[in-house]
């Protein structure tokens, strides 16, 4: 800090100096002033400097030290007095800037909750003439038609539920409710939502559950496992998905195996970030880059672990891992 304060004043020692050296130039043309009587003056005024800019540093720099290393989350209230006219201009455009910002940051925070309120609510709103259309395609004699607008019908539902997902991921610490979780139930269900999709791409499924129940919040859980079985389905072009529960090292672990396409190995480490699709399959417009990157959220709420494996052209394998002994047990139990 301190050779920050000496740069600051440089240019009034600058100016000091050159008062000595002129000094000295005056008293070697003047012959009657003594050298000796400047050179004795030049050293007390030197060291009367040196005092001084201490003095002044100890009263100067304290301001703006303390503001160097001021924490931005810290209230400017408890920043050191101002006491110089420069340090009070400082500090009352800093809180009156701060002021603004928090202003700004409240103003933009309560627009974005409504607009995360009103989104949901229309998620919400669409469902309903959603539903009305599923029974209505369910109605359809031509088989081959109902299976086309199933299909559309299946995308429509499946991205709104990611929206509605995406919406919620942000809070959904306050709306987890650990219990048993029944894999059986939960992946069966999904695969009954997905039943239409696979029948048109000839997927089938092979589901080995040697454990069956596990601690998580049904609900997220689901949810991944969807996100996990669309991928699954949707990068497969036949054959069947295998799905296995089994303990390894004391964990339970669940994979899910598909035949598909496979992931370019330059894209795993980014398969999980916002927004990323492929870049070996650019051309695909249907890809969101949401699916994992919201799955991958959701399981770190929920302390599982997801690890992948895969080898384009030879397919992928999802593997989510749960504790049998996990905090989850350890607060249900309590």
């Amino acid at each position: 800090m301190i050779k920050t304060y000496l740069r600051e004043k440089q240019s009034w020692i600058v100016f000091f100096i050159s008062i000595q050296l002129l000094l000295l130039f005056i008293a070697y043309l003047d012959a009657s002033i003594s050298l000796t009587a400047i050179f004795y003056f030049n050293f007390l005024s030197t060291l009367f400097l040196i005092i001084f800019l201490l003095f002044r540093y100890q009263k100067e720099a304290a301001f703006y030290k303390e503001l160097k290393e001021l924490d931005p989350a810290m209230d400017l209230s408890e920043l050191t007095e101002a006491k110089s006219s420069f340090e009070k201009i400082v500090h009352k455009s800093l809180t009156e800037f701060t002021y603004h910002q928090k202003q700004q940051l409240s103003r933009h925070t309560l627009e974005l909750d409504q607009e995360k309120e009103d989104l949901l609510a229309w998620i919400h709103e669409v469902k309903t003439p959603l539903t009305a259309m599923k029974l209505m395609i369910d109605r359809l004699e031509d088989p081959k038609l109902k299976k086309q607008i199933t299909f559309e019908w299946l995308r429509i539902h499946l991205l709104l539920d990611q929206q509605l997902h995406s919406r919620r991921i942000s809070s959904m610490e306050n709306d987890l409710f650990v219990e048993k979780a029944d894999l059986e139930t939960i992946i069966f269900d999904e695969i009954k939502t997905l039943q239409s999709w696979c029948i048109q791409k000839g997927i089938g499924f092979e589901v080995e559950l040697s454990e069956q129940f596990v601690w998580s919040d049904s609900k997220w859980l689901s949810f991944i496992i969807r996100q996990l079985l669309t991928n699954a389905v949707k990068y497969s072009e036949s054959g069947d998905i295998n799905i296995k529960s089994y303990v390894k090292d004391g964990l339970i672990k669940l994979s899910i195996t598909d035949h598909g396409i496979g992931i370019n190995s330059r894209d795993l480490p980014r398969i999980y970030d916002k927004g990323f699709t492929s870049t070996a399959n650019h051309h695909n417009q249907a890809a969101t880059g949401m699916g994992l990157y919201l799955a991958k959220r959701a399981a770190e709420a929920l302390s599982i672990t997801i690890t992948v494996e895969s080898k384009q052209s030879k397919g992928s394998t999802f593997t989510l891992t749960f504790s049998k002994t996990n905090q989850f047990t350890n607060v249900w139990s309590m």
